[in-house]
């Protein structure tokens, strides 16, 4: 069995990983606020390039382990920091966020809970459903993806989820700089100021995506 040392450097490494994802999925999305002619026609050329890349393919395995060994891990250190009265990863040096380091495997659960949502209305129709295809001959994602975003329920959950999300990764971001050994008083305010911002821009950015959507196809 792993120890909660390598435990805990499990989780920063997939964590830090999902979150590097996260901003190449980010930046890819972005598509999604031009015009919408352009839009439609280059997102789904996008998408089609990234399930054809066998490099992309084999990066999507690794992203797929990793957010199962990253929820798992994360399950077992709450499970047994609850079961010795340990808050989670308490540190007398400080956290980046009180209540995110209280509530982390809450935060994580719904962000799980989120995913699998996400992934059956988007990944799973992409891969395994009949889509329709745009002018160009490739799955229409685009359209896939504001019929989604068009309703309100959704866009609530996804831009609930994005500020879990948010919360999640400046707790996260400022634990594995002190796991990977660099909490020191020269780089820890950079890393924390860094941390935030990044979560914020990331978080903010993927919940108006929706927002966008939703009021652009009324």
């Amino acid at each position: 069995m792993l120890s909660t040392l390598s435990r805990k450097m499990l989780m920063c490494l997939t964590g830090l990983f999902l979150g590097f994802f996260l901003l190449i999925h980010f930046l890819g999305n972005l598509q999604l606020f031009l015009p919408q002619e352009q839009a439609h026609l280059q997102f789904n050329a996008y998408s089609h390039f990234l399930s054809g890349n066998i490099i992309i393919k084999t990066v999507s395995y690794i992203l797929y382990a990793s957010i199962l060994l990253h929820a798992v891990d994360g399950l077992v250190i709450t499970l047994r920091n609850k079961k010795s009265g340990a808050r989670y990863q308490t540190d007398r040096r400080g956290r980046a966020s009180s209540w995110a380091s209280r509530n982390m495997g809450i935060l994580g659960t719904f962000i799980l809970i989120f995913l699998v949502i996400h992934f059956q209305n988007f990944w799973y129709i992409y891969k395994f459903g009949n889509p329709p295809l745009d002018e160009n001959g490739n799955k229409d994602l685009y359209i896939l993806v504001v019929n989604v975003f068009k309703e309100w329920w959704y866009v609530i959950i996804y831009v609930l989820s994005m500020i879990a999300l948010c919360y999640h990764l400046v707790h996260g971001i400022h634990s594995a700089v002190r796991t990977l050994g660099l909490y020191h008083p020269k780089f820890v305010k950079w890393f924390k100021t860094v941390g935030i911002a990044y979560s914020i821009i990331i978080c903010a950015g993927f919940a108006l995506m929706p927002v966008y959507v939703f009021f652009t196809y009324q």
